[in-house]
């Protein structure tokens, strides 16, 4: 028991460590990539940080294999550099007896992450997709901020505004469009305004830019017959929120009793991929085991190229059949389940092979 906790201890402290990286590095994407969004108006800067909130279960359930696969070769790597290792063996701890405790500190990983996956992850989601549909049926005014241009929705012109209130109205409003709604254009329209808000049609349901005071000039540059036109109150209609342009509920935003109950190909996918991450701790965990035993002159790092390699591929190949199930190109049974069964094939071999085991060689050493 005091050897299984001191490996428990080693694996899980550098599993945090690892985890924490990653999940700096992931974070750090997103956010720049949601402040991105926030600067040019397709989002309120308000609602970056629980965006991302709600999407840390989704990048933990991820990084969390990962991070728990690399802490065994790092942790078992460093055992047998420092002979660490060869004084358990010596001290009559097998191989068998080593599987068994990593398989023991796989399984509370392995829980972990079903629960992530299962419960909180797509209730995460859902909330995060809610937000962003919200986001994108807002007024183009609400996103604006006072001293930048915005290109309108539509894309035929931009607006300014030195300043906002707190209600919400903006001073000094600059606002430039082509207008090409007959058969030729009309060349470029500039308004200026003391003052702007937007309203909302009770009759239409469409969204205005209402001005106030100010002054239109509609001309075709280069040419000298402009129209200006003094104006007490002017009204522009805004590009309507195109209902394609919001994004539809995705698979892993659905709960997990919905997609039970469902009998379509993409939830029966979603549900299989939400199963295989468990399995994949446990099998990533068989790999680790072997493939961390290294010879103390060539460093702990030597086998960790071709073991990232190996959890790489063990991905790849299960999102595309992800993919493939998805599409219906793949039965549902067995589903992704095959590539866990071949993978899990592979962990038994390189046991084999670590214990001794050798085509041709006969009966192995035994794990147990």
């Amino acid at each position: 028991m005091i050897i299984f906790r001191y490996l428990a201890r080693n694996v899980l402290a550098t599993t945090a460590a690892v985890c924490l990286v990653l999940m700096l590095v992931v974070i750090s994407s997103r956010f720049v990539q949601y402040l991105a969004d926030a600067a040019r108006g397709a989002l309120d800067p308000g609602v970056v940080l629980a965006i991302i909130g709600y999407r840390l279960p989704g990048f933990l359930e991820l990084i969390l294999p990962l991070a728990f696969f690399l802490a065994i070769l790092l942790a078992y790597g460093q055992a047998y550099v420092d002979s660490e290792m060869t004084v358990l063996h010596a001290c009559g701890m097998s191989q068998g007896k080593l599987v068994a405790y990593t398989l023991s500190i796989a399984i509370l990983i392995a829980i972990l992450v079903a629960w992530l996956t299962l419960f909180v992850s797509p209730s995460g989601a859902a909330k995060s997709e809610s937000l962003l549909n919200s986001q994108k049926q807002r007024s183009e005014l609400e996103g604006l901020v006072p001293g930048r241009f915005y290109a309108l929705r539509g894309g035929k012109g931009v607006t300014y505004a030195q300043a906002k209130t707190d209600k919400g109205n903006l001073k000094n409003v600059f606002l430039a469009e082509s207008d090409s709604s007959g058969a030729e254009s009309k060349g470029l329209v500039v308004v200026v305004a003391e003052q702007g808000f937007s309203r909302k049609s009770d009759e239409t349901g469409e969204t205005f830019l209402v001005l106030d005071k100010g002054l239109r000039v509609q001309g075709i540059p280069g040419r000298a017959d402009f129209q200006i036109t003094d104006f007490e109150e002017y009204g522009q209609r805004l590009e309507k929120v195109n209902p394609w342009d919001l994004r539809a509920q995705r698979s892993e935003a659905i709960d997990t009793a919905t997609l039970l109950r469902s009998t379509e190909l993409k939830a029966t996918a979603a549900l299989q991929w939400r199963f295989s991450l468990p399995i994949l701790v446990l099998i990533v965990a068989l790999m680790a085991v072997p493939l961390s035993k290294t010879n103390p002159r060539k460093g702990r790092f030597v086998k960790i190229l071709p073991a990232i390699i190996l959890y790489i591929l063990y991905l790849v190949v299960l999102n595309a059949c992800l993919g493939a199930l998805e599409d219906g190109d793949l039965p549902p049974v067995p589903g992704l389940y095959w590539v866990h069964g071949l993978f899990l094939a592979i962990a038994l071999v390189l046991l084999a092979w670590s214990n001794g085991w050798r085509i041709g060689s006969g009966t192995p050493r035994s794990i147990t």
